[in-house]
């Protein structure tokens, strides 16, 4: 299992990194309220489900949202370095320690930190594909981030430049 989950984080860094970068090449789809409001809300996701799976409690301060577009891109590249370091150190063993999700509080939700990390990885796909396909409203070219093409390249890391 761990397998697969190294895998799907190192495809989620490089699928933010190539949908940042086709978003960047489009001045109207960088200002573009309901992309800006979903990438925030999807990095929201990302480093709160981290801080759940790391046992840390969940530090408020990531769920406000980044405006200036350097700044968002700096943090998400951020997540993703300690998201990945964080994927391959795991142990098999904490994989399957619960994992506390302050949200759900009656009834509480037990998961396992290996079912927190999927829900992390599949809550952002989602969004990923609602910014693709706004980009292409915009006159965009979105790129083509599915799974089978990160194995196809050959699993390359995330560039974001």
């Amino acid at each position: 299992m761990k397998e697969i989950i190294v895998d799907l984080f190192g495809h989620q860094a490089w699928a933010d990194a190539e949908i940042l970068k086709a978003i960047s090449k489009n001045p109207t789809a960088m200002e573009d309220v309901a992309i800006r409001k979903r990438l925030n809300h999807l990095h929201h996701a990302h480093r709160a489900f981290l801080q759940f799976a790391k046992g840390e409690t969940l530090d408020h301060k990531i769920l406000s949202d980044i405006s200036e577009w350097e700044t968002l891109k700096s943090s998400f590249m951020q997540y993703h370095e300690n998201a990945l370091e964080f994927i391959k150190e795991i142990t098999d063993s904490r994989l399957i320690e619960n994992a506390d999700i302050p949200w759900f509080k009656d009834p509480p939700l037990k998961l396992t930190v290996r079912e927190v990390l999927l829900q992390a990885v599949m809550h952002t796909l989602h969004h990923r594909a609602q910014n693709i396909t706004r980009l292409r409203e915009l006159g965009g070219e979105p790129p083509i981030i599915d799974l089978i093409m990160w194995y196809w390249k050959g699993r390359p890391e995330a560039v974001w430049e």
